[in-house]
């Protein structure tokens, strides 16, 4: 199973600066529990700051391997700072255009997902190389219930594909680890939350998932 943390430094209390220092322990902290990818995902700031959070955060998952760090958005800040790829919201570039832009640089195995939410969304992101797709909202939108989630979730997992291997899906929206049972019946390769690791011990989170 796949685990995909989501920041939001706006959630912790402080200072700008104390965010970004609980973030980044949080970073690292998700990066050594296994967590395999996590989205910088904090598009209030500007360029530069982003791109300095992006070089601390992926000064810190260094030494774990497994774990792959991802601008929301951002291929200009990805390539400056090196790190893995980036994650493309809904209606952004195709994954084969973002695909292109790496591969100019000579960054063509740069890891890209993208946002879904519907089947034809994960059909369209499938055809156009993304490595992975995040679907939702599956049990939550804008902090109500979705009755109709898991069934769409079940829907998109189980698409036609034409690939010799199909890609995975990521559920997304309200994941808590009594629900996770149910996303992966559904067809889900793995997880994607924000507060499920932001507010919890992620090292237990992961061994209780695995």
């Amino acid at each position: 199973m796949l685990f995909y943390y989501i920041t939001d430094r706006l959630q912790f209390p402080g200072t700008e600066r104390e965010k970004q220092e609980q973030l980044l322990r949080k970073i690292a902290e998700c990066a050594a529990a296994g967590v395999h990818y996590i989205q910088l995902r904090e598009k209030d700031l500007n360029t530069q700051e982003l791109q300095k959070l992006a070089e601390e955060a992926a000064g810190l998952i260094t030494q774990n391997p497994g774990a792959r760090l991802l601008i929301n958005s951002r291929i200009d800040v990805a390539l400056a700072c090196g790190v893995s790829g980036v994650h493309l919201p809904a209606n952004d570039l195709p994954a084969s255009e973002a695909r292109a832009i790496f591969g100019r640089v000579g960054k063509a195995k740069a890891v890209i997902g993208v946002s879904c939410h519907t089947v034809d969304e994960v059909a369209s992101a499938e055809a156009h190389g993304a490595d992975f797709a995040v679907f939702g909202p599956v049990f939550e939108k804008n902090g109500q219930s979705n009755p109709k989630g898991l069934q769409q979730l079940e829907m998109a997992c189980n698409r036609p594909h034409l690939a010799a291997k199909k890609m995975p899906v990521l559920a997304l929206g309200g994941i808590t680890t009594e629900n996770v049972a149910r996303c992966r019946n559904a067809g889900a390769s793995g997880i994607a939350a924000i507060r499920l690791f932001q507010q919890s011990d992620v090292a237990k989170v992961v061994k209780m998932l695995i």
